[in-house]
């Protein structure tokens, strides 16, 4: 219920007059010397329509005015800013954490009612000081929800201080140029239904657009399920950062079950946590997955892999010289065998060319050659001994091969250039 300054009334006495507001670090920016406009009874708190004071600041360079919008017993009775009207603990929307902690708002909304209970609850707050709260309402939220550690926003979000955009720049008219204070942009998504929340709503907690979109990414969050490996009982635990030791993670996981072992990498920034059963490994699993926060970061939680499969491999008795690898494309297939093992230019006996004189082709010994039987082999005749080898080997010395002139060795048989009979100088003009 508006009232004027000037009026008498006998509410008067109940106005708000603050020395700084209760802001969100988002709000309040990056800037520790912040400069504020503070007017007393300034505006009407959009909640209880009581006059409150009212501050104005920038909260950065290149970032636009804010000022507070409710008064801080509305504030103070929901743990919400000043400004945002968003959770002071979590970051979220009050409909998102009312959701996740069960809480039933029974605050009344019929300008009577919230007159009256608005004065009562500022009288409780007086009484027992800034951190109480009386029985019934909302306050600070107490319990611990997964959901929320899930979707809470640990660090500032400034981008949510940028200037509005400029609609004469999207019509192509703004004729400030550099000078103009609103962001010359395009809007990313025209029809956004973000652009038609309304504070009441936000407060209250109802058909809030913000908190709609936050609940459909919260039943989307993936969930670390277990293996099938019943013997894996270690944790993975990822982006420690330099400062954490052994102690702060053995610290964070003790209560979940008994620990075997924590190694940690240190160059790796990670640890192993080793758990003596499987039921405290998936405890602390569920208890930390996308939720745990060590130093100011959200550390990473997975299972780690199974050491029998790994030792398994590792002992295997397959060699790797018998393992068989697909083919590396581009290369060349592999080389006939030629029917003669001596003949290793590919050249039958009628094609190949004369020699100059002086120059002999001598057979190799049927022991260097290969699949002949050697001198320490059994011979297809049956004889054997170093005097049967002895006999090859003169054999074999005793031998020639003349090359007679004929013409060019088959295209479909020659593989490289030096199998060419024509370019190893045989052939005289």
């Amino acid at each position: 219920m508006a009232m004027s300054k000037t009026t008498n009334t006998y509410n008067r006495q109940n106005w708000e007059d603050s020395e700084f507001p209760v802001l969100c670090q988002t709000c309040l920016g990056d800037n520790p010397y912040v400069r504020m406009i503070k007017e007393r009874y300034g505006k009407e708190c959009k909640i209880c329509t009581r006059p409150f004071t009212i501050f104005r600041w920038c909260p950065g360079a290149r970032m636009r005015f804010k000022k507070t919008e409710i008064c801080q017993t509305c504030s103070k009775l929901k743990n919400v800013c000043q400004t945002c009207l968003l959770d002071l603990e979590y970051g979220l929307p009050t409909q998102v954490r009312d959701a996740a902690l069960k809480i039933q708002d029974k605050i009344p909304e019929s300008d009577v009612n919230k007159e009256y209970y608005i004065q009562t609850i500022e009288a409780q707050l007086k009484a027992g000081g800034d951190n109480t709260v009386a029985a019934g309402t909302v306050g600070k939220s107490l319990a611990a929800s997964d959901m929320l550690a899930k979707l809470a926003r640990t660090a500032p979000y400034y981008k949510r201080n940028l200037p509005h955009i400029c609609s004469f720049w999207v019509k192509g008219e703004c004729k400030r140029g550099e000078e103009c204070p609103y962001r010359h942009d395009k809007p990313v998504e025209p029809d956004d239904p973000l652009s038609e929340q309304n504070i009441r709503d936000r407060y209250y907690g109802r058909n809030d657009p913000v908190a709609d979109k936050l609940m459909k990414r919260a039943a989307s969050i993936p969930t670390l399920e277990p293996p099938e490996d019943k013997t894996i009982t270690t944790l993975y635990v990822g982006n420690l950062g330099e400062h954490l030791t052994e102690v702060d993670i053995r610290d964070n996981f003790y209560h979940y079950g008994e620990i075997r072992s924590v190694s940690l990498v240190p160059r790796q920034q990670c640890a192993f946590v080793q758990y003596t059963k499987r039921a405290a490994a998936e405890l602390a699993a569920e208890k930390t997955f996308n939720k745990l926060v060590l130093g100011g970061k959200k550390l990473t939680i997975k299972w780690a892999h199974s050491q029998a499969k790994s030792t398994a491999y590792a002992q295997s008795s397959v060699p790797r010289t018998s393992r068989i690898f697909d083919p590396v494309p581009g290369l060349p297939g592999q080389l006939p065998m030629p029917p003669n093992p001596n003949d290793y230019f590919n050249l039958q006996a009628s094609e190949m060319a004369v020699l100059p004189a002086g120059m002999k082709i001598h057979q190799l010994p049927p022991g260097l050659i290969p699949g002949a039987p050697s001198m320490y082999q059994p011979s297809g005749s049956g004889t054997t001994g170093p005097a049967a080898a002895a006999a090859a080997v003169a054999a074999a010395h005793s031998q020639q091969q003349v090359m007679v002139p004929s013409t060019l060795p088959n295209p479909g048989q020659m593989h490289y250039p030096s199998q060419d009979p024509a370019r190893l100088g045989a052939l005289k003009k």
